[in-house]
């Protein structure tokens, strides 16, 4: 019997999604997630998220630019082994946390080529106690396709399926929150807008 699957985000894909939400707080924003499948140990299987692509902060639901930004990020990413294994969005209210059609959608147009994609969903209340705690844990919920074929929240209670690669991530962004440093984020809007913003975000950890 194989072991429960896990979700682990490296540190640098984990905070590129959360400064992107945090700069535009007053928008539903939404990203992407790159990784790969580490199965052969069933005992321990693993969805690796290495990096994110940061996408939209207006008109997520737009169809056209949504595809143009799957394609260029597959193919840039197919050179290093890595697929898109997931999908991050963030609320436009700050108190919604509800998982809308919108999120679902795209989460469901990924977990068909990938059917263990994760579904993240900032989580505004975990982000606003981080400068309370120490707290290690992700500042999102993670969501995963259940036997009905259904998003379900993953239960928080010890199982702890989604982990941050790197335990001192959230001291990390609180320094970069402090610093503003979500003003240096560019996603895939400001991409099409102006060719010259990098949508990599190559010089953000510079």
């Amino acid at each position: 019997m194989g072991g429960e699957l896990r979700y682990e985000i490296e540190q640098n894909a984990y905070i590129k999604l959360v400064l992107h939400a945090l700069k535009h707080k007053t928008s539903a924003v939404n990203g992407v997630l790159l990784g790969r499948f580490s199965g052969e140990d069933t005992s321990n299987p693993v969805v690796e998220v290495v990096d994110s692509v940061p996408l939209f902060h207006s008109q997520i639901g737009l169809l056209p630019p949504l595809e143009i930004a799957l394609i260029m990020i597959e193919e840039y990413y197919a050179s290093q082994g890595l697929s898109i294994v997931g999908y991050f969005h963030a609320n436009e209210r700050f108190d919604d946390f509800e998982l809308g059609n919108v999120a679902k959608n795209i989460g469901d147009h990924i977990n068909r080529y990938f059917p263990q994609a994760a579904l993240l969903l900032l989580d505004n209340k975990k982000l606003e106690a981080l400068a309370k705690g120490k707290d290690r844990n992700p500042v999102m919920q993670l969501y995963t396709k259940d036997a009905t074929r259904s998003w379900k929240l993953v239960g928080s209670g010890g199982g702890n399926q989604l982990s941050i690669k790197e335990p001192s991530a959230n001291i990390l962004l609180l320094d970069y929150i402090s610093s503003e440093k979500w003003q240096d984020i560019a996603d895939f809007d400001n991409h099409l807008d102006d060719i010259s913003k990098d949508w990599l975000n190559s010089e953000l950890f510079k």
